[in-house]
């Protein structure tokens, strides 16, 4: 029994910088935006491949009208495919997979037909990662609980960071190539400059011992 306490008390100084982990991976944040009468409001986050993505919305009428007035709703990838698009919306959902790395935009605004002309609140719950995975639905599938649970978590918790290390790597690969570019560009931009300023100068000398020689003033 001494034995199965201390292999717990183990197993839990162990997890626990994974589980603090865990929680700053979990990347479920609910947003509260003001979209105008007139106008559009958006937010967008930065993602990478095979992401999963899942969000909930919900409007709320500024002056507590009823009905509550409705609201459209645009999703769109970084190369602006339509992933999610509805009208005349008071709440709903919308999830994907992430097939494009960059920022993913989500667009909302008051419909045009809405009695009096009020500004919304929408409240918008986005889950990205495995924030967005139903782990009680993979539970029951696969009938673990407690501590197996926990540790499916953990091992989903190192996938996602090993999954941005190699996305930011590869990122910081592209800056330093484009970098490397620009770089190169200006040196070689700089040296056609000085030399485009020295071959005018040279003329412009030429030129002039040309003309006060005609002149006879040398």
């Amino acid at each position: 029994m001494m034995c199965d306490r201390a292999n717990m008390r183990r197993w839990v100084l162990l997890s626990l910088p994974l589980m603090i982990l865990v929680c700053l991976l979990r990347k479920g944040e609910a947003i509260w935006l003001t979209v105008p009468a007139s106008g559009t409001k958006c937010v967008s986050e930065e993602l990478h491949n095979n992401v999963v993505v899942l969000a909930d919305y919900f409007a709320i009428s500024d002056d507590h009208s009823n009905p509550i007035p409705t609201i459209s709703v645009k999703v769109t990838s970084p190369f602006g495919n339509n992933l999610h698009h509805k009208e005349n919306m008071t709440h709903g959902q919308f999830a994907f997979t992430t097939t494009e790395a960059g920022n993913y935009l989500a667009c909302f605004w008051v419909d045009g037909h809405n009695p009096g002309g009020g500004s919304l609140t929408v409240n918008l719950d986005w889950k990205t990662g495995i924030a967005a995975k139903d782990w009680e639905s993979v539970a029951r599938k696969e009938k673990i609980e407690g501590i197996e649970l926990e540790l499916r978590k953990l091992e989903g918790a190192v996938e996602a960071i090993h999954e941005n290390l190699i996305y930011l790597k590869s990122r910081e690969a592209e800056m330093r190539s484009v970098s490397e570019t620009t770089n190169t560009r200006v040196a070689s931009f700089s040296i056609a400059s000085l030399g485009v300023c020295i071959l005018a100068s040279v003329l412009q000398v030429l030129y002039l011992k040309r003309y006060f020689r005609k002149k006879k003033l040398i």
